[in-house]
């Protein structure tokens, strides 16, 4: 029998909360009113198509790399047999049924935004990721499309706010797509996966993620500069930077397989700090 938490570990729960997280970030940026009765249902429905379309694209990337993780991460569900392929393919698919069937739900122009994130997600895992950076830009334009997601659950205008967020987010996570490259080299070599860790080796690699992350932490001073949110987006958001910046020496200095896993898990959590200082900065 199929234990549930091989299937949580296969939709990565945390990734999803971390992107229904940013739907409500994303819609709380664009302005007054946006936590009324009517519009928290929407958010509410919101939240859960980023969660379960989240999951979905978590499942079918590990179904696309099965055979690529069996080398990484032998302990994944489908390499480790705790998942049949058959399973995690029926999984995903109700997953998408779900999403999709809860995003019919709020709006047209927000539910044709979660179809295209679910099929750049899709393009990136077929056949993006074997590009190296470009895969991991594609990675990253998944990961802010629910702030873009937000602002059209509540029928709002996509702002300055909203674009800031969204490069900042961006530069953090395809620094963390790089690192995860440091972290999968050895699969991803047999399988020609072309990463920057693959092609010129785990330092070059280290110092690129290290750009992204500390390109992220100076352009997070705009939006207290620009007025664009208020005082209490500050101390969130130097908690996110410091931990960018040692993120940034840590991979440097030891730009090895066990050290880059570390970095990625610590810029995670970065990221979780990262969200919360935008919603904060609506505040007041």
């Amino acid at each position: 029998m199929v234990r549930l938490d091989a299937f949580l570990r296969l939709m990565r729960p945390v990734n999803c909360l971390m992107m229904g997280f940013a739907v409500v970030v994303g819609a709380a940026l664009v302005g007054e009113n946006v936590f009324s009765w009517d519009a928290l249902v929407l958010l509410f429905l919101g939240f859960f198509v980023g969660f379960f379309l989240t999951g979905a694209s978590m499942v079918v990337n590990d179904i696309v790399d099965r055979e690529i993780d069996a080398v990484n991460e032998p302990e994944r569900p489908i390499p480790s047999g705790a998942v049949s392929l058959r399973q995690a393919q029926v999984f995903a698919i109700f997953l998408c049924v779900v999403g999709f069937a809860l995003g019919m739900a709020t709006n047209l122009e927000s539910f044709f935004v979660a179809v295209v994130a679910l099929l750049v997600t899709v393009i990136y895992v077929v056949w993006g990721k074997r590009t190296g950076l470009f895969g991991n830009f594609l990675v990253s334009g998944c990961v802010v499309i629910p702030f873009i997601y937000g602002t059209f659950v509540v029928g709002r205008e996509f702002g300055e706010a909203s674009l800031v967020c969204v490069v900042i987010v961006f530069l953090s996570n395809t620094g963390r797509e790089v690192t995860k490259g440091i972290v999968d080299v050895e699969g991803d070599m047999q399988k020609n996966v072309r990463t920057i860790a693959v092609r010129f080796g785990s330092w070059v690699a280290a110092v690129v993620a290290a750009v992204f992350y500390v390109s992220a932490v100076v352009l997070s001073v705009l939006p207290w500069k620009l007025a664009l949110v208020s005082f209490w987006f500050v101390p969130f958001v130097l908690i996110c930077d410091f931990g960018l910046i040692v993120a940034s020496i840590l991979l440097v200095r030891d730009f090895s397989r066990e050290n880059a896993r570390r970095v990625k898990n610590l810029v995670l959590l970065c990221l979780v700090f990262g969200l919360f200082a935008f919603l904060a900065g609506t505040v007041g």
